[in-house]
Parts: C-alpha cells; sequence; structure tokens
C-alpha cells in the first residue's frame, strides 16, 4: 500500500519502528476500531488513534458537553459546550488528522443497536461509565467474534483489560471477570464520587495503546490480565484471569445467545 508524501512524513516515527513499518502502517489506516464514548476516556483515547492512524473511527455517545465535562474530558473545549459530544470529538479528530474518516453515532448504545453496530467494526474500545453498558458491548463482542478493549476509572483509580474469548479458549471475557450485572447504585458514578482530571488521560492512553497492540498483533495482550492503577500511590499491579466455565455468554453453556433489552438495566449515567 502505497502512503502518500505527507503520510510518511505524517507516520515517519511508526515506520521506523521493526514493529510496525510500512505493512503496520498500512494495517492501521485499514482498520475500523469503535469508541463507545466520547469522555473522559474516549477523549485521549480517540485523540491517540486519530494521531496513530487509526484509517476509521466510529464513535456513539448521546450526550452534549457540559461545563462540568471539561476538567477531565480534554477532547472538548468552553466553545463545545451545548454541542454534542460526537460532533465536538470529530471535529477535534479531523484537527488532529484530517485523513481519518470518522463515523459519528450520536445515540445510546441499546440491545437493538449494538450488535450489528459492533459487527462493522474490527475492534470495540468501551470507554463508557455504568455497567449497563459495559456488559451490553461485552456480550455484543462475544456475539460478534470482537475484540474488546475495556477501561474504567472512578475517583482515583482506574483499571484495564482486553477480552478476546473467541481467540482461545482460554480467555475469558468481562462477565468470566466481574460474573452478573450487579444492581445499579445511583452513588457509584464519577459525579457523586469524583474522578481526578488526569487519571482518564492516562487510563485513555494505556487504552489506545492496547488497541494499536491488538490491531497489529504486536507485543504481549492484556488478554487474561487485569492492570489495576492507583494514582494516589503512582503504582500498578496486576490480576491473572481465567475463563469462567460455567460464563453465562462465552461459556460451553452460555445461555446469552442475543441481546434482550431486559438483560441490561437502564443507566442514565453519561460516558466518563
Amino acid at each position: 500500500m502505497d502512503f502518500s508524501d505527507s503520510e510518511i512524513e505524517r507516520y515517519a516515527r511508526h515506520l521506523v519502528l521493526p514493529e510496525i513499518g510500512e505493512d503496520g502502517q498500512a494495517k492501521l489506516r485499514s482498520a475500523r476500531v469503535l469508541v463507545i464514548g466520547a469522555g473522559g476516556l474516549g477523549a485521549p483515547l480517540l485523540m491517540y488513534l486519530a494521531a496513530a492512524g487509526v484509517g476509521t473511527l466510529g464513535l456513539i455517545d448521546d450526550d452534549v458537553v457540559d461545563l462540568s465535562n471539561l476538567q477531565r474530558q480534554v477532547i472538548h473545549g468552553t466553545g463545545d459546550v451545548g454541542r454534542a459530544k460526537v460532533e465536538s470529538a470529530a471535529a477535534a479528530i479531523g484537527r488532529i488528522n484530517p485523513e481519518v474518516t470518522v463515523e459519528a453515532h450520536p445515540a445510546r448504545l441499546t440491545a437493538q443497536t449494538a450488535l450489528q453496530l459492533i459487527e462493522s467494526y474490527n475492534l470495540v474500545a468501551d470507554g463508557s461509565d455504568n455497567f449497563a453498558t459495559r456488559y451490553l458491548v461485552n456480550d455484543a463482542c462475544v456475539l460478534a467474534g470482537r475484540t474488546l478493549v475495556s477501561a474504567a476509572i472512578m475517583r482515583f483509580d482506574g483499571q484495564l483489560s482486553t477480552f478476546k474469548p473467541h481467540v482461545g479458549e482460554e480467555l475469558p471475557c468481562y462477565r468470566c471477570l466481574f460474573g452478573d450485572q450487579p444492581p445499579r447504585d445511583p452513588k457509584m458514578s464519577c459525579a457523586d464520587v469524583g474522578v481526578l482530571g488526569a487519571l482518564p488521560g492516562t487510563l485513555g492512553a494505556l487504552q489506545a495503546t492496547e488497541a494499536v497492540k491488538e490491531l497489529l498483533g504486536i507485543g504481549r495482550s492484556m488478554a487474561g490480565r487485569l492492570l489495576l492503577y492507583d494514582a494516589l500511590e503512582a503504582s500498578f499491579r496486576e490480576v491473572r484471569v481465567k475463563r469462567d466455565p460455567v460464563c453465562r455468554v462465552c461459556g460451553p453453556q452460555a445461555d446469552i445467545v442475543d441481546l434482550k433489552p431486559e438483560t441490561y438495566a437502564p443507566s442514565q449515567a453519561a460516558a466518563e
């Protein structure tokens, strides 16, 4: 695949890496990645994926930019307050890398739309902040056979993992790690307990790194491992995660074989 002079200059630091080179950069250019949420995690994730040259970025979010978002959601600016997040994020991506195609979906992901949408992308990166969406995204990715790079943040803590049970029988999905969806707790959102503004930048950048690694097939995957970050202690801890033999969606006797709305409790939380 030929590169223009501007692409060669833009991606020069990738092209000299033996692990990437021209073939790897071509893979990134042809890749399609769906990002769930244009909030705190989605902001650095989208910016770094765009800068890296991922050819098509899908973005789904039904929220608008609020002044309280700007403490951490760095893809938006003060002038974007009141604007749809997907529009604001798409404009920022265009400024970073106009060669990237943005497919904006100004809607909330639902059980009726998730599978069809996710099937049209190579990889999914989840930046949502509520369990209903996380479980829906996981189940849709398992059913569609798509790799999921997932991160979560709250207060001063973050976590990161990759889920791709379709690649190996021993690899877990999100449900293997966390079990059934917990009851909704309205006091367990960033709006209620707070979040350090720079924290999603740390986790979102790590999430972008893992997404690029998965697209290129390089390095050691986070699949089967959960990375825990404590910002106050400036420490990382890793936990090994195994496939749950009775998992409801990726186990041998799975009973979640399609996406039913009643399986996923509604949530009013926006992407953080």
